[in-house]
């Protein structure tokens, strides 16, 4: 047997245990409710699935092709009629604070109907994290409170996270990166406030948010050390929009060009700056700077890996169903070898989207963003509290410096690099994990049913297809062509 010490000396080698095996030493600390309440999340998908998502789907998709210039406005409006961009605000900002991982598996069911609906849901959250990954209590109430009010009287307020430029795309994700990136949206002090002028692009439901979480650069020679963050209103003077991208899949969800010429800012919707980081913390801008991405990056990322497996799943079932009604030749496709073969590989893929996704949100419970709501008490406080206890009695303390002082000691002084790093590095695995998955799952489909149509009737192979329209129109909106898969090694000799 082996001493403690020897124990810990062997697990701080590479792989290290507390890194690899995150699931492990937090499944006993996770609150039970939370399962409880995934399912819940789980069956409300489901069902909005059976009534929007799948009947809308087909629909928003051609009429995106018929009007370039189309906004999902009724879409936002059901989805607001939900209770969806509220659901995963945390309770002390009003919302209805189910917890976070759930919302990896929402996004799963809702994606296996439409990526492009899943992400008018999902990508709300982008900025809602990037908001309350500040430790600015105080705007984010602000924020989140027009959020939630929207909910109430039926008039959606989204928000959008703008960092992404059209000279710097992932470089703004890290600041090493950033320094070498080319950024051009600068914030110059004012009196009262700053002037901000500049481009953003790729801006995901820009065109409908009410709120934008902008990133500009007080200096674009050194970027990393003078980023600020911004809350921006649409509507505000000098804020434009420009078009939105004309795109080969997710259509549903606008891309949006978002132009800021001389556009004032006050004070009071700063987010971040390096004046502000000097009041809670030691640590240089830079370092702040980098402690806010790996938050933001850590908390959003498992979504982006639920898309991805939500398409995989999608193409999984539609396979599956074609698998099981199709004859050829007098017997059922899914009682061919080569088809079960390839109904197995596409399964095992979403497991492995899903496995992914649940990994990264078990770090960001144990060691990240979520670590303080995931402490058994503090959720148990959180979820089984009146609301109006938060409305009468905690919301003022919300607008206090102190509040923001705390919180800012909290998700930056106390936040370990290790822990951070791993958080960020099983984020990042489960977003190309996730995608990779769902592209590869859509390719095998396609493959498949190019083949079941050569094979079957070779004369009419382009009628076939055809035939097979509405089955393969979700899919063929969401993938791209990629080498044919190892599962066409079962296929029957000759084809």
């Amino acid at each position: 047997m082996l001493t403690k010490s020897e124990v810990a000396s062997m697990l701080s080698r590479f792989p290290k245990f507390e890194d690899s095996c995150i699931g492990l030493p937090y499944a006993p600390r996770m609150p039970k409710h939370m399962v409880k309440e995934t399912r819940e999340v789980i069956a409300i998908a489901r069902k909005f699935n059976e009534e929007v998502a799948k009947p809308l789907a087909l629909k928003l998709d051609r009429r995106t092709h018929e009007d370039p210039d189309f906004l999902p406005w009724e879409l936002i409006e059901e989805a607001n009629r939900w209770g969806f961009y509220t659901m995963w605000v945390p309770k002390m900002f009003g919302g209805q604070g189910y917890n976070m991982p759930s919302s990896s598996f929402f996004l799963e069911e809702v994606a296996s109907a439409c990526a492009g609906i899943a992400n008018v849901i999902g990508v709300h959250y982008l900025a809602v994290a990037g908001l309350i990954a500040s430790g600015n209590a105080r705007i984010s109430k602000r924020v989140l409170r027009e959020v939630i009010d929207g909910g109430e009287s039926g008039k959606p307020c989204l928000l959008a996270l703008a960092t992404t430029e059209p000279g710097a795309g992932t470089d703004v994700e890290e600041v090493d990166l950033l320094d070498k990136g080319r950024v051009t949206c600068t914030a110059r002090r004012v009196e009262g406030g700053y002037i901000v002028n500049g481009t953003k692009v790729f801006i995901s439901m820009g065109h409908v948010s009410t709120w934008t979480v902008l990133s500009a650069y007080e200096d674009v020679r050194r970027p990393s050390e003078t980023n600020i963050g911004f809350a921006v209103k649409t509507g505000a003077s000098g804020f434009s929009f420009g078009g939105h991208e004309n795109k080969m899949g997710q259509r549903a969800c606008p891309a949006s060009v978002l132009i800021f010429e001389d556009c004032f800012i006050p004070d009071d919707q700063v987010i971040m700056s390096a004046a502000l980081v000097k009041k809670y913390s030691s640590q240089p801008n830079r370092d702040i700077s980098q402690h806010y991405i790996d938050y933001v990056v850590s908390a959003t990322r498992p979504g982006v890996c639920a898309f991805g497996t939500g398409v995989a799943r999608g193409a999984f079932e539609t396979a599956l169903q074609y698998a099981s009604s199709t004859e050829v030749n007098g017997r059922l496709l899914i009682n061919q070898e080569w088809a079960q073969c390839l109904l197995a590989e596409m399964h095992k893929n979403v497991l492995l989207g899903r496995l992914a996704y649940t990994e990264a949100n078990n770090a960001n419970s144990l060691r990240g963003l979520y670590r303080i709501l995931q402490i058994k008490p503090v959720y148990h406080y959180l979820r089984f509290m009146p609301h109006i206890w938060f409305d009468k009695v905690i919301s003022p303390f919300l607008d206090m410096a102190l509040t923001s002082r705390v919180m800012g000691k909290l998700y930056f002084d106390h936040a370990k690099p290790e822990d951070q790093r791993c958080c960020s590095g099983w984020a990042s695995v489960a977003k190309f994990a996730g995608t990779d998955l769902g592209v590869k799952n859509c390719q095998m489909a396609i493959e498949a049913s190019t083949h079941l149509s050569a094979s079957s009737h070779p004369r009419c192979r382009r009628q076939k297809c055809l035939k097979n329209k509405e089955t393969l129109c979700p899919i063929l909106t969401q993938t791209i062509r990629n080498p044919l898969p190892t599962w066409h090694n079962h296929l029957p000799p000759g084809n």
